[in-house]
């Protein structure tokens, strides 16, 4: 637990206290849905970066290499995100709650329809009126909601189809704003929150810095621990400096996939008629400085995760899909990072589950999944066991002697206060949470928690592990799913999971523990059977760069 990146000090005493972001980094929290991981780590790319006083390069998705491997120490990443709160307003005022509608709000809105039906900008044809152009646009770009269909108007949030609709978070802060009769849009300016990361609650921070990490490392350190893992590396996917390139230039074209009047008409909503709202939001006192705000950090040790990460949002990236269901993958990609990270790290300050890490993949855990139906008694019991397995595990390793040090000076009721909202929010609860949001585990309510796969889930993991346009033998694919997430379905991997777990290996298996496996590949076009005893797995879906 020594190092982190970036090489910052780390405050114990406050913001890091908890022992979840101890272990973990600064953070990943229950309240952030997978959908906003996502955001929060392309806002981070899209937005201007700096570290110190020294800016990156104005329109770089990443730090470059030189950065990235001469960090000074002591000094964040930091970014200036956008709030674009006239863009918020005009797509999610008129269908927020009632309530959520401040006055002010209702005014500057009206205010930017008057002056949008007066700005020669706005073109009106002979069969539109102006009324009905604003009202197609208001329509369009509320159906680029992501999340926050229940929350305040300023607190939703858009899917990242181009970088104009990406914006940072906003919080109303309705009660200090009424004790203070805010009367005019300019006043109520001061009453938005946009450092609270209540929602943008830096998961997708974290996410953006396990990759940095893993762009620095030495290639011969990668390829040599990805063949000890079993893990299959293209000559390109083995270098950072090549990894580097390619995913600055995929991510690049993934937010460049949509028709660039989409972004066009983000922008002239939100600062094409007026700009003083963007100067007194994003900006310094000067109107002219951007706001940075500064990341947190991830542990050193992350750059294993990190790396495959980056190799799985590449290969994601170049898939020939559409744009949509591109990002719903790239969300998957993000939350099981989120619990493939979570998992790794307890694995690795866990008392004993590290004593056995030889009988797991190669991250240091197992997770036995069951068949979806869970017709299979005998694994069903072996899946939910190794649910409970996992979460013990994450447990013991936030209570790790190095955590309880540094929280020593708190007497037995307040440690119990802390682990107590470790293990909700940033602990094995956390785990659970994502793991049945995106359903990697059943049911989402009650008992008997187990690991399966959803068609979306198995989608992701075909695209993810297989480079696109390239196929594996089916056996191969279960190996490789098992090195990237630890995901255990056939006989011999689930014997490994009971090994793991601490109980003996069971003999009663039929031998077709995977069948389910084969069925759902099957009905997802993406097996090819050659004979009875041999069957490849492929990734259709191939795209313009086949870079090898």
């Amino acid at each position: 637990m020594d190092s982190c990146f970036p090489p910052i000090r780390r405050r114990f005493d406050a913001e890091d206290r908890n022992p979840g972001i101890q272990l973990f980094g600064r953070r990943f929290f229950a309240d952030q849905t997978v959908q906003e991981l996502l955001i929060e780590f392309l806002l981070v790319a899209t937005s201007s970066k700096r570290v110190g006083t020294v800016p990156l390069l104005k329109d770089g998705l990443l730090p470059n290499l030189e950065m990235l491997r001469n960090w000074p120490d002591g000094e964040p990443l930091r970014y200036a995100p956008k709030a674009r709160l006239n863009l918020k307003l005009f797509s999610f005022l008129g269908s927020s709650r009632l309530d959520s509608r401040h006055e002010t709000h209702r005014q500057h809105f009206k205010d930017l329809i008057g002056a949008m039906r007066k700005s020669d900008k706005l073109t009106v044809s002979s069969t539109m009126d102006a009324d009905e152009i604003l009202k197609t646009l208001e329509n369009l770009f509320l159906g680029f909601r992501s999340v926050g269909a229940q929350r305040t108007w300023c607190a939703a949030s858009f899917v990242p189809i181009v970088p104009e609709l990406i914006a940072g978070e906003s919080i109303w802060r309705e009660r200090k704003a009424e004790t203070e009769g805010v009367g005019s849009w300019v006043r109520a300016l001061d009453f938005f929150s946009h450092s609270q990361q209540l929602f943008l609650a830096r998961g997708g921070e974290l996410l953006y810095l396990q990759l940095c990490e893993a762009l620095k490392q030495d290639p011969e350190k990668i390829r040599t621990w990805a063949t000890n893992a079993n893990i299959s590396l293209s000559a390109r996917e083995g270098d950072p400096a090549l990894l580097h390139n390619a995913l600055e230039k995929a991510l690049r074209n993934v937010l460049g996939a949509c028709p660039p009047t989409v972004g066009k008409l983000a922008a002239f909503l939100d600062t094409g008629i007026e700009t003083e709202t963007e100067e007194l939001t994003d900006c310094e006192s000067d109107h002219l400085t951007p706001k940075f705000a500064s990341c947190g950090w991830c542990p050193g040790e992350a750059w294993r995760e990190g790396a495959l990460f980056a190799v799985e949002i590449l290969r994601l990236c170049e898939a020939a899909l559409d744009p949509i269901e591109r990002l719903e993958l790239l969300e998957i990609a993000c939350a099981m990072q989120m619990l493939r990270a979570i998992c790794a790290q307890s694995a690795r300050y866990s008392s004993r589950f590290n004593e056995v890490a030889n009988a797991a993949s190669p991250f240091g855990f197992v997770l036995a999944v069951s068949d979806p139906a869970g017709s299979q008694t005998i694994v069903k019991q072996m899946s939910r066991r190794s649910v409970n397995v996992i979460q013990r595990m994450i447990r013991d390793a936030i209570r790790h002697p190095d955590i309880l040090e540094r929280l020593s000076a708190l007497d037995d009721g307040e440690r119990a206060k802390v682990y107590n909202e470790a293990d909700t929010r940033y602990g094995h609860k956390l785990f659970t949470t994502v793991a049945k949001r995106i359903g990697l585990i059943v049911p989402k309510r009650g008992g008997g928690a187990r690991f399966v796969l959803n068609d979306k889930l198995l989608r992701f993991l075909v695209l993810s592990t297989i480079r696109p346009g390239q196929r594996v033998a089916y056996e191969t694919f279960k190996e490789l799913i098992f090195a990237h997430f630890g995901l255990a379905v056939d006989d011999d991997k689930l014997g490994q999971s009971c090994r793991w777990a601490g109980t003996g290996r069971l003999a009663t298996l039929s031998g077709d523990a995977d069948a389910w496996l084969t069925e759902m590949l099957n009905a997802a076009g993406v097996m090819i059977h050659l004979s009875d005893a041999c069957s490849l797995v492929m990734n259709p879906f191939a795209g313009e760069d086949k870079t090898p």
